[in-house]
């Protein structure tokens, strides 16, 4: 993929009618630049990983968890407490070392492409309240899931399941509504045509919308995104205010004289506004409720428990073999929460690989169908231009490998999308 980025310096000509020359070597000087971080973050991670393993950084820490819970009054007994100490000092651990990668890429790499909306401030103010977050939801949940498997017998990989199948739709519940408005400003969408019409397209698919919703995602990048959330009769719409045309903080032109600015730049920046049009916003819409419609979200969940259940079971097949604890530094004990550590992020690891590529072809599958809802809803001809004006706004390159495309591409690329759409295109 990285022979492509750099070779393919000349827009082919199936891409002529849909990017200009100077987009699409933004976008592969982008997607190159992105190529080479991911490269040498992804290396440091396989090196720190091995150099844990290899010298004993898992029992390491476990001992030192082990330390700090006994001079709070907490014996070897209160092993769950042990476990809660060892999970607070892992995740400061990975935040740390991950923080270096994190600031490049937010104040390097998107900022040199013009992405980052963040200051340094708004940038650790945000890291440390994900941080105390996460902890507030990792820690509670944890020492429950330990305690349920402590007790729950010979089927307590029955009762995990259905506890963590409970959090995940809780988090699922409250997230939108609780846990995201910590970090984003969440609006009503002002009445208005907009509003009017995704309401009117929910109506005709019977869609139970209740709220629409933009959040401020200017102020942190300027990608673009949409979702929907919420289960049963109660669902919300969000926009990102990057995807709405007539929205978007980053299309409000500056006071008049300010930096000197003359009409040839005003015109320019005019003509080249983020986001797209109400129309446009509609067929990205009918996109998303077409997975809604099509029953993707619930097959998704579906397969997720699925997955989840089958990979407690294992646990608890594997949880009593001694020399899987022994291979990672553990002699004397069998921690649960290193047991559940080693399979699912160390023998399970092969699994995880067929399971993720199998869901990558399924996801693909899924977009096309969306698509294809779209486009039975009328909407052919705005989600082709859609797609192009999203694909040029977020600086997507759309030539790619067929190997690395298979393994790595959730949504199929751009021109087969639009390939798919062009028969009922209107002209």
């Amino acid at each position: 993929q990285r022979r492509v980025y750099r070779t393919t310096t000349h827009v082919p000509w199936e891409l002529g009618q849909i990017m200009d020359s100077e987009t699409f070597e933004k976008s592969r000087l982008y997607q190159l630049d992105k190529s080479t971080f991911s490269f040498w973050s992804g290396l440091y991670s396989e090196v720190e990983g091995t150099m844990i393993l290899l010298c004993g950084g898992i029992p390491f820490l476990w001992n030192l968890s082990g330390q700090i819970s006994g001079r709070a009054g907490f014996g070897p007994e209160y092993e769950i407490v042990q476990s809660l100490v060892f999970l607070l000092l892992a995740t400061l651990f990975s935040a740390v070392t991950g923080l270096p990668w994190s600031l490049y890429n937010t104040f390097v790499i998107e900022e040199k492409h013009g992405f980052n909306q963040q200051t340094l401030g708004f940038f650790f103010k945000d890291a440390i309240k994900k941080f105390i977050v996460t902890q507030c939801i990792l820690l509670p949940v944890t020492s429950l899931l330990l305690y349920i498997i402590k007790i729950g017998g010979d089927y307590f990989f029955i009762y995990a399941w259905l506890f963590t199948l409970v959090v995940s739709l809780v988090l699922v519940t409250i997230y939108a509504d609780y846990i995201a408005p910590l970090f984003d400003k969440f609006i009503p969408l002002p009445e208005g045509e907009l509003k009017q019409q995704i309401e009117t397209m929910a109506k005709s698919i019977d869609f139970p919308l209740t709220k629409v919703y933009v959040v401020e995602g200017s102020k942190r990048s300027s990608h673009s995104n949409a979702y929907f959330y919420g289960f049963f009769k109660n669902k919300r719409i969000v926009l990102f205010d990057t995807l709405l045309e007539d929205y978007s903080a980053l299309n409000k032109e500056p006071a008049e004289g300010e930096d000197g600015e003359n009409e040839e730049t005003k015109s320019k920046t005019k003509s080249k506004k983020q986001g797209c049009k109400n129309e446009e916003v509609l067929a990205v819409l009918g996109h998303e409720l077409g997975h809604w419609k099509l029953g993707h979200t619930v097959k998704n969940i579906i397969i997720s428990q699925m997955n989840s259940f089958l990979c407690f079971f294992l646990f608890a097949v594997l949880i009593g073999q001694k020399e899987l604890f022994a291979a990672f530094g553990f002699y004397d004990t069998q921690p649960t929460l290193i047991g559940l550590m080693i399979i699912f992020q160390f023998i399970f690891s092969p699994y995880n690989e067929v399971l993720s590529f199998c869901l990558t072809v399924l996801s693909r599958r899924f977009e096309f169908q969306a698509d294809a809802f779209a486009k039975e809803l009328g909407k052919a001809k705005d989600l082709y231009s859609a797609l192009i004006k999203l694909n040029k706004d977020n600086l997507g390159f759309p030539v790619s490998d067929w190997i690395f495309s298979m393994w790595h591409y959730s949504h199929p690329p751009l021109l087969e999308r639009l390939q798919a759409l062009k028969d009922a295109k209107q002209e």
